[in-house]
């Protein structure tokens, strides 16, 4: 009998969710190099898993019906495939600035993880009725303007750490404070969410949730050790991580978050025959759940990462 060698944190079935491992793990560039990432994902969490579940997990007819659910989801993948591709050109920077062998490793294997992410969730909307010839049309259609609207003012922010300063520190923190650490709750709310109608879906958040794990937790890492090093940096890193909330709140990301809810919830009025008493968490069935109670509850799940996250690397005084 084959022992698997996998690490829990990277194991399908043992991984915690999202936003418990990225609040209660510690990671380091050290312990996570290519041979970690090389035994560990392709060996391990992505196993049986090439597009992010396996074969025979499919969606729900209802899926790929014209409808509110197959509009939310499509919204929701073409958008988060943009903001994977954007986050990968941004750590081809990070890369290329990485102070010492362990970064240069550890953020080689992150572009690679979110290139996969781009590539699956861009993927998974042939499985929702989209043609493979009109794939790029489409993206462009469902989430340009959004992507105008969020996505590139963040990456405009990151651009100028990276590319005009060549900051790497200041880009470390960017994409693990501001960029990851406030989209990742929400991911764990569409792993949870999708699970009965598009257990396909869900199963590729679940795989790019265990890769967040690591990317939020390494980021991390990085950052505090840098300023247990350098504590000469933290008041530049803290004006960073000020400029970026002042940035967020300038930019209309809540109306997406709402207007993908509210399609959900249409669409879970129609069809909530199909979800049954499933739980989305702990003693709260999703059929009882509100556009604005889902969305609410993924803020505070972004909040109480935060906190965590930013007390690990010393820098409380940002909230």
């Amino acid at each position: 009998m084959t022992v698997s060698t996998t690490p829990s944190e990277a194991d399908w079935e043992h991984a915690p969710s999202l936003v418990d491992g990225a609040m209660n793990l510690e990671l380091t560039a050290d312990s996570c190099d290519l041979r970690y990432w090389l035994r560990s994902v392709p060996q391990g969490t992505l196993r049986g898993h090439t597009l992010g579940h396996a074969d025979d997990v499919r969606p729900l007819p209802v899926m790929s019906e014209p409808g509110p659910l197959n509009s939310a989801l499509s919204q929701e993948l073409a958008f988060r495939s943009i903001a994977e591709e954007k986050a990968t050109r941004a750590i081809a920077s990070m890369v290329a600035l990485a102070p010492d062998n362990a970064s240069l490793e550890f953020y080689s294997t992150q572009l690679l993880d979110e290139a996969r992410h781009a590539m699956v969730f861009r993927r998974h909307l042939l499985s929702l009725g989209v043609a493979e010839a009109d794939l790029w049309t489409a993206i462009d259609r469902l989430a340009a303007a959004d992507s105008e609207r969020v996505l590139v003012p963040l990456e405009e922010f990151g651009l100028r750490a990276l590319r005009d300063r060549r900051d790497f520190i200041g880009g470390v923190v960017i994409l693990t404070v501001l960029v990851e650490g406030v989209l990742a709750p929400s991911a764990e709310l569409s792993e949870r969410k999708w699970r009965m109608f598009d257990p396909a879906a869900a199963d590729i958040e679940r795989g790019a949730g265990i890769d967040e794990i690591r990317h939020l937790t390494v980021g991390s890492s990085i950052a505090r050790e840098h300023l247990l090093r350098h504590p000469e940096d933290k008041p530049r890193i803290l004006e960073l991580i000020q400029e970026g909330y002042g940035l967020w709140e300038k930019l209309p990301s809540q109306d997406l978050v709402m207007r993908r809810e509210e399609l959900f919830q249409q669409g879970l009025e129609r069809h909530g025959d199909l979800v049954g008493d499933y739980e989305v968490w702990p003693g709260r069935r999703l059929i009882d759940t509100t556009a604005e109670e889902r969305a609410g509850t993924a803020h505070e799940w972004a909040d109480k990462m935060q906190r965590a996250r930013l007390a690990y690397m010393g820098l409380e005084e940002a909230l």
